[in-house]
């Protein structure tokens, strides 16, 4: 019995090291699973096509924003985001659009209220913009100059993101 109980303590273990060393994003995708519904579906850094036609939409604070977005994003902010003004911007309900935050659990809620507004292509960014930015993305700062400055929204959240410079 002494053995078994041993051997029990040594695969524990062996778990709880592996799991310290989990990447950046599987604690992101671990992240997702417990915060979102899964009611707006993923875009995924790696499968994202290189076009113009693809509207993405900032839904993080503008004091975030204005520290790092994605190029060419549009804020429309979380805590006020405001319904009009992207009727006004985005005219074309079946315009793709790409919401994104700092991981993906804002922009899930604004992916949402999207919807409600008749959007019909709508995906969250799984992983953000920190996962953008750990894989090797390119952000910009609000004169629209490439940056290695991230907003990292809480010292909390800042953990997930491994590249770049964290600014609070």
């Amino acid at each position: 019995m002494k053995i078994l109980n041993y051997k029990l303590l040594l695969c524990v273990l062996a778990f709880l090291s592996f799991s310290n060393y989990s990447s950046g994003q599987d604690k992101i995708s671990k992240a997702l699973n417990s915060w979102n519904q899964g009611t707006i579906p993923y875009a995924y850094f790696d499968n994202l096509p290189e076009t113009d036609s693809i509207a993405y939409l900032d839904t993080r604070e503008k004091e975030e924003f204005e520290v790092s977005h994605l190029k060419n994003a549009i804020w429309v902010g979380y805590k006020k985001f405001d319904e009009k003004k992207v009727l006004k911007t985005i005219t074309d309900k079946s315009q793709p659009i790409i919401v994104y935050c700092s991981i993906g659990v804002r922009s899930e809620d604004i992916g949402e209220k999207l919807k409600e507004l008749g959007y019909t292509k709508i995906l969250n960014l799984h992983g953000g913009i920190f996962e953008w930015k750990n894989k090797g993305g390119t952000v910009f700062n609000d004169k629209e100059i490439a940056t290695d400055s991230v907003h990292a929204f809480s010292k909390h959240w800042g953990k997930l993101l491994q590249e770049g410079i964290k600014v609070y």
